[in-house]
């Protein structure tokens, strides 16, 4: 499956400026509807024009107050017309539209071996026009994107695997229109460790929504120390990827997933502790 890349010169990125429309739901031509906040989440979100979803270019994001980063992001990605751009000169930032002290800025990384993730990744946003590829580019920076990665994280040999998800389903399937709506963020937990104010997510998720032959798809993806919280206390050295269901990562990250992607999963469910961690992207149900 080949992938389109364009070429952008300095001139055509002059002034380039959109207005951020955000992750779209009908973007595969079946309604995908964003993730539902629990009561006591809701009351811990940050309101953007009176609710709790922030719009950015190709992605959205719900905001916590307490935990100052992202409960979820959500994003379209559109692989026939991505652009190839450069991230020179472009710095992360907080975002201006929102309250600075709702965000964990540099503050939370300078003098220290913390990571910059981008929860929403890069590559997956810059498509479109070339303004609006370059808008995405600059938003996918905001601090709201962006969750701090723990040194083990970093150096598990799992980490190749999270990051080459999307990369994988267009290598092994047939995507229609090569079309991807994706939901991610870090796990929250009362036990993380809390650092300069921040408490560290050690966990997170990913879910991949696309269509192949017609059929809506919905993975799900766990990127975890282990999967059975009784075993936690081992304090396992490497972190694992599971591929898990839909229902387990709701139970996972209290968030309501809507029934589409319940329908669109149909990944056999077996007792957690029989789930094994991925050991490459080749041993993804897709």
């Amino acid at each position: 499956m080949k992938v389109v890349f364009s070429l952008s010169t300095d001139a055509d990125l002059a002034n380039a400026s959109i207005d951020r429309i955000g992750y779209d739901p009908e973007f595969l031509g079946t309604s995908v509807a964003l993730p539902i906040l629990d009561a006591e989440a809701l009351q811990d979100a940050v309101l953007w024009e009176g609710g709790n979803v922030i719009p950015c270019t190709h992605f959205s994001l719900s905001l916590s107050k307490s935990r100052r980063l992202a409960r979820w992001v959500a994003w379209n990605i559109d692989g026939s017309a991505t652009k190839r751009l450069s991230r020179s000169g472009i710095d992360f930032d907080k975002d201006s539209r929102l309250p600075e002290e709702f965000q964990s800025g540099n503050e939370l990384y300078q003098g220290n071996r913390l990571d910059r993730g981008h929860i929403a990744r890069r590559a997956d946003l810059v498509w479109g026009e070339v303004a609006e590829a370059q808008q995405a580019n600059e938003d996918s920076f905001f601090y709201t994107n962006i969750a701090p990665q723990m040194d083990d994280f970093n150096q598990s040999s799992q980490e190749g695997i999270w990051g080459q998800l999307e990369n994988a389903l267009y290598e092994q399937v047939d995507v229609e229109g090569l079309k991807v709506s994706v939901f991610g963020g870090p796990v929250f937990q009362s036990g993380d460790q809390v650092y300069r104010g921040v408490g560290l997510p050690s966990e997170y998720w990913k879910l991949i929504v696309f269509k192949e032959g017609g059929v809506l798809k919905a993975r799900a993806f766990l990127l975890t120390q282990d999967l059975d919280q009784l075993r936690v206390a081992l304090a396992l050295d490497e972190f694992r990827v599971y591929q898990v269901s839909v229902g387990e990562l709701e139970q996972w990250t209290r968030l309501e997933f809507a029934e589409t992607l319940h329908l669109a999963d149909d990944l056999v469910v077996v007792r957690v502790e029989e789930i094994t961690p991925l050991d490459s992207t080749v041993d993804i149900t897709w």
